[in-house]
């Protein structure tokens, strides 16, 4: 049959190739980005409580408006923004879910979305799925932050939208209060939309705090604002995030989340609002993650790799450089075969030519398989 892909040159994930690899050599899997540590007892006993009560059918589309409200009060508290919960915030299957459907609400044919390399391999698909044109920007190579005046020189009468992550996957880099200032200048008298990927909110180290987009009067206008449980409370198997974004954009993104999706797991949900009333349990999770970092990083100090800077999430970039002259593929795969340790490459976060020696490894795993893994890693 005569037939045209709309994604022709997009592959599988390497998350799904480096945890397939790591599969197969039965090496220690530093790839993929989830926790292999125990949910929260507490959380599962608050799903099977509300399974048992009958809490399993559909929920409202936008989502169980208990935690609408949850989610509002605790931006509100956080950020010091309100959002309506029963016009501007919705429950979605994931962040992935929720950034591939504001993308469809604001990129029509031909619309450019400006996009930071090392970029999420979830965003140009989309961009491309809706008929945009993903325009790529490198971060600077030496600290990883945003080249503002390279910005607002390709900024166009194209330009529609630009997609921001903080903390940063790959890099761990977070904004700041003057990247929020250079952002609003930019914007403020322009019809560009911004799509924020916050999903790792809650992991952020060393006394510093998030920057949210919403805490901009200016930006918050125009402006999705993405996040997740599953990154802050260890469960990425179920899938469930949000977007909080003003009532008109709101109105559009319901209009397609309705037929992508319809509604989100409803037990879980209501798991969600009564862990939401303890605050503790969001956070403390960067103090948690911390420990990970700098014992995970203390674990690999006398090895050959240089420890790049990583200010959130639960990723660390490592140089190996002065190691081998491999290309990061080549050299992932030999660290998974060879010497039993899965990580992911750099370069597929990159659109244009890489040849940087950068791998990133996840360090939310249980302090005796970091321990195994950077036992691996010094004999490198």
């Amino acid at each position: 049959m005569n037939f045209k892909s709309k994604l022709p040159g997009i592959g599988t994930s390497i998350f799904a190739v480096m945890t397939e690899m790591a599969n197969r050599y039965n090496a220690i899997n530093l790839s993929q980005g989830f926790p292999d540590f125990d949910v929260s007892p507490e959380l599962i006993d608050l799903v099977n409580h509300y399974m048992k009560k009958g809490f399993n059918q559909y929920a409202p589309m936008p989502g169980v408006f208990e935690l609408r409200k949850s989610i509002s009060e605790k931006i509100s508290q956080l950020y010091n923004h309100y959002y309506n919960p029963e016009t501007e915030i919705t429950i979605t299957a994931g962040a992935t879910q929720a950034l591939y459907t504001a993308i469809s609400v604001i990129v029509n044919s031909g619309d450019e979305v400006i996009m930071f390399e090392p970029v999420y391999d979830s965003y140009a698909p989309a961009v491309l799925a809706n008929g945009g044109k993903p325009d790529f920007i490198k971060l600077k190579q030496d600290d990883f932050s945003i080249p503002w005046d390279e910005v607002e020189k390709r900024i166009s009468e194209r330009t529609k939208a630009i997609i921001l992550n903080s903390p940063h996957n790959p890099t761990g880099k977070i904004i700041s209060k003057d990247d929020l200032i250079r952002l609003e200048n930019l914007l403020k008298n322009r019809n560009i939309f911004l799509i924020s990927d916050e999903v790792y909110e809650h992991i952020v180290f060393d006394s510093k705090k998030h920057i949210s987009i919403c805490e901009s009067e200016i930006l918050s206008k125009k402006s999705f604002v993405i996040s997740s449980f599953g990154k802050t409370f260890h469960t990425t198997g179920w899938k469930i995030g949000y977007c909080a974004a003003p009532e008109f954009l709101t109105k559009e993104f319901r209009k397609i989340h309705q037929f992508i999706v319809f509604a989100v797991n409803t037990p879980i949900q209501y798991a969600y609002v009564d862990f939401l009333k303890n605050p503790d349990n969001y956070l403390t999770v960067n103090e948690f993650y911390q420990k990970k970092r700098d014992y995970f990083r203390d674990k690999i100090l006398q090895s050959r790799f240089r420890i790049l800077n990583t200010e959130g999430t639960y990723f660390q970039l490592l140089d190996y450089s002065a190691i081998s002259d491999k290309n990061d593929i080549e050299f992932s795969e030999y660290l998974t075969k060879e010497i039993g340790v899965a990580v992911i490459p750099l370069s597929p976060f990159y659109n244009s030519e890489y040849d940087e020696r950068i791998i990133r490894i996840c360090f939310a795993k249980r302090d005796e398989i970091l321990n195994k893994a950077s036992e691996k890693l010094i004999k490198v």
